[in-house]
């Protein structure tokens, strides 16, 4: 072979090389996660493209739908954003019925009209203690209109949002949970039920000490035993509307008390209880009590046309705060919350049904659904079904976007913030991923953006299911990815 010629495939060979190790750092890491003992099994689907060309950077599986968890919040804040707006606030409005007489009093019913504010009395939005102050809000506005009782009831009506209770594919384990609250048209306290448990020595019962909010007419069976154990092993079980609440495993012994929270079984008829109670206690008699148009069969009274006259609205948090909390500490019900609006301002309906329709509608031109399978919006379902290339098509489509900075703004920072607090904890990821986290039993998911060190901007995705190892080895392969992806 001549020399020069020789010299020239040598060189030819050299530069290949050299760009493919260049390309395909990423993957090369990639495949030898995806070849370890851990991951025979497993589903792993994985995607990371370049935002600038919008070529590949690495993959794997990458079109394999599978549930990812809570990563699935990145569709329902996304479509939040985009459709209602940054400053949309949900409403709740107060009606009365009939007429005041000059004595003051109501000869009709107060109706609470729900419409979909998940924030209304929200730990996340109100100081410990002041939960409450809403309702002593409406107590002033009703008494300063000259009320000083109500021949009817007050009757609360989130019928606009439906009584679905909960989206499809949710398991009975985590239905009677706190982050297992449905979606509904009327929310109060987060939806949950605060437990303070009082345990004694390990293999003794525990006490339940106190409950908030109270819940008329709930039954509740508590079977915890106290255990020589640090955390909560506790399980809250119910379903939706029942008033039959059955709690079971272990609590830490020798508590005084050991907080645990559950799920309000019917907001609905929660929120006129708690209204009832204020009023009642103000000094403001109501003769025929609350009521809730699901349990009581009102729902074709509930028009607010002829008769019905609007006396306050009340304003929820704006959805660009919703968001943020969503996407930092993986509030499920806020995820929901957000879904359901879309559906309500697009439609008039705010059911899960409808939010995942209009979601679909809106970025059908943007993302291919060919293979999405999304049942709610906060990734609790199981029968969600998402791919890595899904991911990255919705982050790459909001890349583009007006509202990026908002959106960019409501993910963690890896080792900085949120649920991304403990990731690439001193290694090449921490402070380049924000990224959306999703931990379910047997998933671990990841889907978000990367500034690479060489000035590169990438949208990622990362789903792994049944995984032969524990939460914290997962996690451990998913950072030898992201780091890679950082110095990429």
């Amino acid at each position: 072979m001549p020399a020069k010629l020789q010299k020239f495939l040598l060189l030819l060979l050299t530069f290949h090389c050299h760009l493919g190790f260049g390309q395909n750092a990423v993957q090369l890491i990639v495949n030898q996660v995806a070849k370890s003992q851990e991951m025979v099994g497993a589903s792993f689907s994985f995607c990371a493209i370049d935002l600038a060309t919008g070529g590949e950077i690495g993959a794997n599986n990458s079109n394999i739908s599978i549930p990812t968890a809570s990563t699935a919040k990145l569709f329902s804040t996304a479509t939040a954003i985009e459709v209602l707006g940054a400053d949309y606030r949900p409403e709740t409005r107060i009606y009365l019925e009939g007429s005041i007489s000059k004595d003051g009093r109501l000869d009709g019913n107060v109706w609470i009209r729900g419409g979909g504010d998940m924030t209304l009395g929200s730990r996340f939005f109100n100081e410990n203690g002041h939960e409450r102050d809403f309702l002593s809000a409406w107590v002033d506005t009703l008494k300063k209109l000259g009320i000083k009782s109500i021949s009817g009831s007050i009757i609360a009506d989130g019928s606009e949002f439906g009584y679905g209770g909960i989206p499809d594919g949710w398991s009975w384990n985590d239905m009677g949970n706190y982050y297992g609250a449905g979606p509904s048209g009327i929310c109060v306290f987060d939806n949950a039920i605060r437990f303070s448990f009082k345990t004694g020595a390990a293999g003794s019962p525990t006490e339940i000490s106190s409950m908030s909010p109270t819940v008329p007419g709930m039954t509740f069976h508590n079977y915890v035993k106290s255990a020589a154990i640090d955390d909560d092993q506790s399980y809250i079980f119910g379903a939706p509307y029942s008033l039959d609440r059955f709690a079971t495993g272990s609590l830490p012994a020798g508590r005084a008390a050991f907080e645990v929270k559950g799920s309000v079984p019917d907001p609905e008829i929660q929120l006129a209880y708690e209204l009832a109670t204020a009023l009642e206690n103000s000094g403001i008699h109501i003769s025929k009590g609350y009521k809730g148009v699901r349990r009581d069969d009102l729902i074709q009274t509930s028009k607010y046309g002829s008769g019905f006259s609007l006396v306050l609205s009340h304003k929820g948090q704006r959805v660009k705060e919703i968001a943020i909390l969503t996407n930092m500490k993986s509030i499920n019900l806020f995820a929901e919350g957000l879904l359901c609006l879309v559906g309500y301002k697009l439609s008039g309906k705010g059911s899960t049904e409808e939010g995942l329709k209009q979601l679909e509608k809106y970025w059908s031109t943007k993302v291919s659904f060919t293979g999405l399978f999304l049942k709610d919006g906060s990734g609790l379902s199981r029968s969600n079904g998402i791919s890595a290339t899904h991911f990255c098509s919705l982050l790459k489509a909001m890349n583009s976007s007006k509202n990026y900075a908002l959106y960019l703004s409501t993910l963690p920072v890896a080792g900085k913030s949120g649920t991304l607090t403990g990731l690439c904890n001193g290694q090449a990821g921490e402070g380049r991923v924000l990224a959306k986290s999703g931990t379910m039993s047997r998933i671990k998911s990841y889907a978000g953006y990367v500034n690479s060190r060489s000035g590169k901007k990438i949208a990622f995705a990362i789903t792994i299911n049944n995984f032969n190892g524990s939460s914290s080895q997962a996690t451990a392969k998913i950072e030898q990815i992201l780091n890679a992806l950082a110095v990429y």
